[in-house]
């Protein structure tokens, strides 16, 4: 019986890990997410808004004051280049690491399994290849952490809003309607409008309080409720009213995301049962008929007949997310 090399089973693994994780970024996204391409958008119209208000940018201010608490090695290591984007996203997951921190525990890690990889099979560029993903596991994490956190924000911002109305109507001022969703609520709600009231509270004006929430929760939706609150203290006008309908556009979009979500279930499996089937197909044949899969393998031909195939299926992931993903 001819034997499969232990290197080829890494690699079999690793095809495995790279559709799997391909396919679930763009299937199994949050209900409420927003694409990157919206939050991109969001940015940049944020920082129009503060250069025509000639406001400092946030980002920077906070990122100054960040740098202002930390010794001066950790400083240095925080102005390390691509440490800012980092930095802003820990603090956008509600984590409170450090940067270098992460980065460098993504080192360790990407360094052991590099090591790894090449004590088992000798193969460099396959121990580079493992290193290099492995290193990407904290960001990843992170980058994860901190869409979930948008996803719970923008789920829990139409009860917030409802606070708001009931607390304007009590008569109480907008920055104490602040105060109260931050203490009734919990989560990054409660969070987000406490450090906002903070920010008031501290000397900012309303404006800047909500550029900064916009800042930390780049959404449309917060887009909306901060547009919504910054038009009404130029022109004046029922802010109550304007909360209760945007609370009402709010809870209409997720309804339609939901539906949406639901229409594309059968899409979303169909997409997972295809990624499966060549690799379950292999496992099979592997474990059934342990003599057909070195033919494959131990052939040039076959090499070149694993690439194209494995290329194809990343091809076809890459469809299937633009075909199911939920654009919001």
């Amino acid at each position: 019986m001819s034997h499969i090399p232990g290197e080829y089973i890494l690699i079999f693994l690793g095809m495995v890990f790279i559709a799997v994780f391909l396919l679930a970024q763009g299937v199994a996204v949050p209900v409420f997410g927003e694409a990157g391409k919206m939050r991109k958008r969001i940015r940049s119209r944020l920082h129009v808004m503060e250069r025509a208000n000639n406001l400092p940018n946030m980002q920077s201010v906070l990122r100054q004051k960040y740098l202002t608490r930390l010794s001066p090695l950790e400083a240095r290591l925080e102005q390390l280049p691509f440490m800012e984007a980092l930095t802003q996203m820990i603090e956008q997951s509600g984590h409170e690491y450090r940067a270098y921190r992460v980065l460098l525990l993504g080192l360790v890690l990407g360094a052991w399994a590099g090591i790894l990889i090449w004590m088992i099979s000798s193969v460099w560029w396959m121990a580079l290849v493992a290193g290099f993903g492995v290193f990407w596991l904290p960001r990843m994490k992170i980058a994860r952490d901190r869409s979930k956190r948008f996803a719970e924000f923008e789920e829990g911002l139409p009860d917030a809003l409802d606070a708001m109305c009931r607390a304007l109507r009590a008569g109480h001022p907008f920055n104490e309607t602040l105060r109260l969703v931050a203490e009734e609520h919990k989560g990054p709600v409660a969070q987000e409008f406490g450090l906002a009231f903070a920010d008031i509270n501290y000397g900012n004006d309303v404006r800047r309080a909500m550029l900064g929430l916009l800042e930390r929760m780049p959404s449309m939706t917060v887009m909306m409720l901060v547009t919504s609150i910054l038009i009404h203290r130029e022109t004046g006008g029922n802010l109550t009213e304007v909360l209760e309908r945007l609370s009402r556009l709010i809870r209409g979009r997720f309804r339609f995301q939901r539906k949406v979500r639901t229409l594309s279930a059968e899409g979303r499996m169909s997409a997972w049962v295809l990624v499966a089937i060549p690799f379950v197909l292999a496992a099979v044949i592997l474990v059934t008929t342990p003599s057909y899969m070195p033919l494959l393998l131990n052939d040039p031909v076959g090499h070149k007949l694993i690439v194209g195939a494995f290329g194809a299926m990343l091809v076809g992931i890459f469809w299937i997310r633009q075909i199911i993903r939920i654009q919001v």
